[in-house]
């Protein structure tokens, strides 16, 4: 969770790093005025506004607070996300727009890859949503849900409906129900970390 300036820094950069977005270079800012990402606009607004509800949410803060909130819910629809703040951690990357829908519950951790039409939410009235470790890559389709964990390193296979807790590192789980179905290095998939 950001919780100082350098927090919110260090969240940019690693999102950067993630969807492989290149430094504030003269090519690069041309590139992003003519062909803007959309998805990159959606993690800064929300790290923006992670940052100012987390740490400037008094005074005047709280009027841009105001404002960022309109901004990222438009954002939000037009890329049909529908994930809440402080969920993920540092080092996100949503490799395309399209459903992705996140309880307010869940915790993400860092260098998280995420297709779209993944669902992460609670189950049958209960409050408690998944926990979700470092590094893991969420296929497209995934459906994770309930008070569970996952542990770190772990790749979650297409399709894949998660209902109960995996507390084992660097393993691909896959299925319906999901079930463990191989090993992997993660690198592999995530190469930022």
């Amino acid at each position: 969770m950001i919780t100082s300036k350098a927090d919110y820094h260090h969240y940019l950069e690693r999102d950067k790093v993630a969807l492989r977005i290149k430094s504030n270079t003269v090519i690069t800012k041309l590139t992003t005025t003519l062909f803007p990402n959309s998805i990159w606009k959606f993690q800064r607004t929300m790290r923006t506004l992670e940052y100012y509800t987390n740490c400037k949410n008094s005074g005047l803060g709280k009027l841009y607070i105001y404002y960022l909130k309109y901004k990222f819910r438009n954002i939000s629809i037009r890329n049909g996300f529908s994930i809440p703040i402080n969920v993920f951690g540092p080092g996100l990357c949503i490799v395309h727009y399209g459903t992705i829908v996140i309880n307010r519950n869940a915790k993400i951790g860092s260098n998280c890859r995420i297709h779209a039409c993944v669902n992460i939410g609670a189950s049958g009235g209960n409050r408690g949503a998944p926990q979700i470790g470092d590094n893991v890559y969420i296929a497209p389709g995934a459906k994770i849900y309930g008070n569970i964990t996952i542990a770190n390193n772990i790749a979650i296979g297409a399709n894949a409906v998660v209902n109960k807790s995996f507390d084992q590192d660097n393993i691909v789980i896959g299925g319906i129900p999901a079930q463990q179905i191989g090993e992997i290095d993660i690198k592999n998939i995530i190469k930022h970390i």
